[in-house]
């Protein structure tokens, strides 16, 4: 099972220049379509005299949400690129700008999918790419009686984090990686005393 993805922790940017026209890249690290347009509109504001400003986003760990702006450019030669580099790189939760200074010759369409496809390969080469895991949380509840049957059974997953609220019972928030999931689960529900939610709006 896959239960792993690749993004970035901080931003970075990129740069080149072809036949005299600038390119500018940045990537940031982005989880929703609005915090994309946020980004997108502050750096249409600060480089307000480029000619164009061109972005392409990945979002979810399944990679399922996806969008690329050509900017003004002919159809297929920014957007597209930028977007072929982030699935080159299988990255996710990723946005990429690139913003474009004519240099006064045009670079025609190949030599424009040439230009941002490298200006973003390069905000990518410049950031640092982490993997992440895909995690399933539950909650689980139970008598303090039951605390050391629970404890035993945690330890043995490297991969399971907890918050707990132990007042009039206990309740724990667990989160495992995904493909744990199911045996953490099998285990704890055959503590008898034991039960066991999915994620609810609980705060702990």
């Amino acid at each position: 099972m896959q239960d792993t993805y690749k993004t970035i922790e901080s931003p970075a940017e990129g740069y080149i220049t072809e036949k005299k026209s600038k390119f500018i890249s940045f990537i940031f690290p982005v989880k929703t379509a609005e915090e994309v347009k946020e980004i997108v509109d502050e750096h249409r504001k600060k480089y307000y005299d480029a000619r164009h400003v061109c972005w392409a986003y990945m979002l979810g760990s399944g990679r399922e949400e996806y969008r690329s702006n050509d900017d003004g450019e002919p159809s297929g030669t920014a957007g597209r690129p930028i977007l072929g580099q982030i699935n080159s790189y299988e990255l996710t939760d990723v946005l990429i700008l690139v913003i474009r200074y004519f240099g006064g010759t045009l670079l025609g369409t190949s030599g424009l999918i040439k230009a941002y496809k490298e200006a973003a390969e390069d905000a990518i080469k410049n950031a640092e790419i982490v993997e992440k895991t895909i995690d399933e949380t539950f909650f689980i509840h139970f008598e303090y009686l039951l605390l050391n049957d629970v404890m035993r059974i945690l330890k043995q997953f490297e991969n399971v984090s907890w918050e707990q609220d132990f007042n009039e019972s206990c309740t724990m928030k667990l989160s495992i990686r995904k493909s744990e999931f199911q045996r953490l689960h099998d285990n704890l529900s055959q503590i008898y005393g034991v039960k066991i939610e999915k994620e609810q709006e609980k705060s702990i």
